[in-house]
């Protein structure tokens, strides 16, 4: 018994410390951050200001929208500025304890799905962003006005954000799961239709109630979909074929 708890306490220590080293720099960066996030929201606003009139301000409802807006972005931008700390020191715990086939996968799907979400993020914003608030805004007229307010397009942009970032993530889930064993290509390939059907559900739930986002989520999906199947590689089952057909091609020989 001793000797087990002798064994475990080593691994919570080093786990208290890997994760103190991750919070604490999440907490630095937010604190760096909040001195950042006026032009950090500048930015995020740039879609939605280059759709409106020129010198049309956006307002604030309540007092403390402004402050409360600055420091979800600094949350949500150290969360994502310092990803690359709290991935290290969860490879650094986790690694010993892989075999080097699971390594590779581990280190595989952490580049790829920071690098899937960055592409979705982007996507999102100089593709459908200026797409999506040009349609609504054009229906202003002289007596209606848009003054879009700081804390709700805060919330509509992280939702379509993520929307988006997580949907690109598609290839990286089927690579693991026929990785794992969980399924095969031939399954997947199989389920195409449906896929098609989920990819317009799953965009209805995520989106705005618009038909613009929507199919620029869905199609984007149905894609991704095609792309995560050729990357997956051919099934073990279809390659067998092929494998005896080449043994009996030598035996003749």
């Amino acid at each position: 018994m001793t000797g087990a708890a002798g064994g475990l306490l080593p691994h919570l220590r080093e786990l208290r410390r890997r994760v103190m080293i991750a919070g604490g720099t999440y907490l630095l960066g937010v604190a760096i951050l909040m001195n950042w996030s006026a032009p950090v929201f500048n930015f995020m606003a740039a879609p939605l200001l280059s759709a409106l009139p020129p010198g049309t301000p956006m307002i604030f409802l309540s007092a403390p929208d402004v402050f409360f807006t600055y420091l979800k972005i600094a949350l949500l931008g150290s969360l994502f500025l310092t990803s690359p700390v709290t991935f290290y020191q969860v490879w650094a715990f986790i690694a010993p304890g892989l075999y080097r086939h699971e390594r590779r996968l581990f280190s595989f799907s952490v580049a790829g799905s920071v690098l899937l979400f960055a592409i979705g993020g982007a996507f999102a914003y100089y593709i459908v962003f200026p797409l999506v608030f040009t349609f609504f805004l054009g229906f202003a007229t002289d007596q209606i006005h848009a003054l879009p307010a700081v804390r709700e397009y805060l919330s509509l942009f992280m939702k379509l954000l993520f929307a988006f970032g997580l949907s690109f993530e598609i290839p990286i889930i089927l690579v693991l799961a026929t990785r794992l064993g969980l399924t095969t290509r031939s399954r997947l390939a199989g389920q195409r239709r449906y896929v098609i059907v989920w990819a317009f559900v799953v965009a209805a739930i995520l989106t705005p109630p618009d038909i613009i986002s929507q199919v620029l989520l869905a199609l984007p999906m149905m894609l991704l979909f095609e792309i995560g199947l050729l990357l997956c590689g051919r099934d073990e089952a279809d390659d067998a074929p092929q494998a005896d057909e080449d043994e009996g091609i030598r035996k003749e020989g």
